[in-house]
């Protein structure tokens, strides 16, 4: 039996099933790539945003920040606006600037976690619907021999589904699990450096205006 005769025996559930594997592959494969570290918190890009910090350079910060697409832009960027503020109001600004930026990490994982989920329920549907059928074909032969084996392949071929979402699911369940952990994961280290670069930027002293300020004069 071919592959393709194997999805035809399955009945019409397999379709549904074929629908959902595809999109939780795309997925899949779209989260990995996108849920990189050196993508959501460059390293390099962090410990130059640092360095100009340290020295007061907030608008070369803007400009490098605009530069770059990690998701992390957008949190510093609100915090290099609001320099100079009490820390709790900066605090504030990252932590919603941060939210909508966590949103975009886990985006599409929702729609994993449904699939996980339904592909056993549409298996088992389709051995039931499939098993309806087998006995309803039973119950118009003749009877005897033929019914055995009438039943046995009917209920052989409503099996078919249940393998089917088993197999999407358990996979699919077990990708999505390690990607909410790695989107967890990223989001807590977003965290960790935007309170790190907001300990350059707090104070009621100004310290980082002063220090950009001491360096116009020089300039001057």
């Amino acid at each position: 039996m071919t592959l393709w005769e194997f999805f035809l025996k399955g009945g019409p559930l397999m379709w549904p099933l074929l629908v959902c594997s595809v999109v939780a592959l795309a997925i899949i494969v779209e989260r990995m790539f996108a849920l990189r570290q050196s993508r959501i918190i460059p390293r390099d890009l962090i410990e130059e945003v640092e360095r100009l910090v340290r020295m007061g350079r907030l608008g070369d910060i803007e400009q490098l920040l605009k530069r770059n697409s990690s998701p992390i832009c957008p949190v510093i960027m609100v915090a290099i606006k609001n320099a100079g503020m009490r820390r709790e109001i900066i605090k504030d600004y990252m932590e919603e600037a941060g939210a909508g930026e966590a949103y975009a990490i886990e985006r599409y994982l929702d729609i994993l976690g449904i699939i996980a989920a339904i592909a056993p329920l549409l298996g088992f549907l389709g051995t039931v619907t499939g098993m309806l059928a087998s006995f309803q074909a039973v119950a118009g032969s003749a009877g005897g021999a033929n019914s055995s084996q009438l039943l046995a392949a009917g209920i052989s071929e409503a099996l078919i589904t249940t393998v089917a979402g088993l197999a999407i699911g358990i996979p699919v369940f077990v990708c999505y699990r390690l990607l909410v952990a790695r989107s967890d994961y990223l989001v807590m280290e977003m965290e960790k450096t935007s309170a790190r670069i907001l300990e350059y930027l707090k104070g009621d002293a100004h310290e980082v205006q002063k220090g950009a300020k001491g360096q116009e004069d020089l300039g001057s």
